[in-house]
């Protein structure tokens, strides 16, 4: 692990993270929130909120996929999302929607800005709340070419974060 220059978890909390935060809102899979722990590692994400139904760490399922990352990645519940967009209002943080919506935008076209964001990853099968699109500053959408229009949302989560990481990357290239 050495030759792979990996951080200890000490290391892991004490470095600058990327200013992302990701809200599991209404995620049922224990595996899909083990393994988006685990990317959440990889890409030094801040911090991650569960809320409504998410269930949260220590679980045996969540710690398969999430091999350990459950004690790097810092991590919040709130039993209603509405609570935790309103400690984000109040932190500054923009809020995104991964989701397909109308007037979302294409993954590819998303610039993030230069304050920290939020991205709300919704359910497996509703996608995020009605309610809770009509407080963001916009959806972002993974454009899919083939016959099925939807993804695993860890896939649509590592996917989403790689193009955010790349951009906050380039404005603060250190981390």
């Amino acid at each position: 692990m050495s030759a792979l220059e990996r951080k200890s978890i000490n290391d892991f909390q004490n470095a600058d993270k990327q200013p992302i935060i990701l809200i599991l809102d209404n995620v049922r899979s224990m595996n899909n929130v083990g393994s988006i722990f685990r990317t959440a590692d990889a890409f030094l994400i801040e911090a991650i909120y569960l809320c409504g139904l998410t269930p949260c760490p220590p679980h045996r399922d969540i710690h398969k996929t999430a091999l350990g990352s459950t004690e790097s990645v810092c991590w919040y519940y709130f039993k209603d999302i509405q609570t935790a967009l309103d400690d984000l209002g109040q932190k500054k943080y923009a809020i995104y929607a991964v989701e397909q919506v109308a007037g979302s935008t294409y993954l590819q076209d998303f610039k993030v800005p230069d304050d920290p964001i939020a991205l709300i990853i919704g359910n497996e099968v509703d996608g995020v709340q009605d309610t809770v699109l009509s407080r963001i500053d916009r959806a972002i959408e993974v454009p899919q070419f083939g016959t099925k229009h939807s993804l695993n949302i860890t896939v649509a989560t590592g996917i989403v974060l790689w193009q955010c990481t790349q951009q906050y990357l380039t404005k603060r290239p250190t981390i």
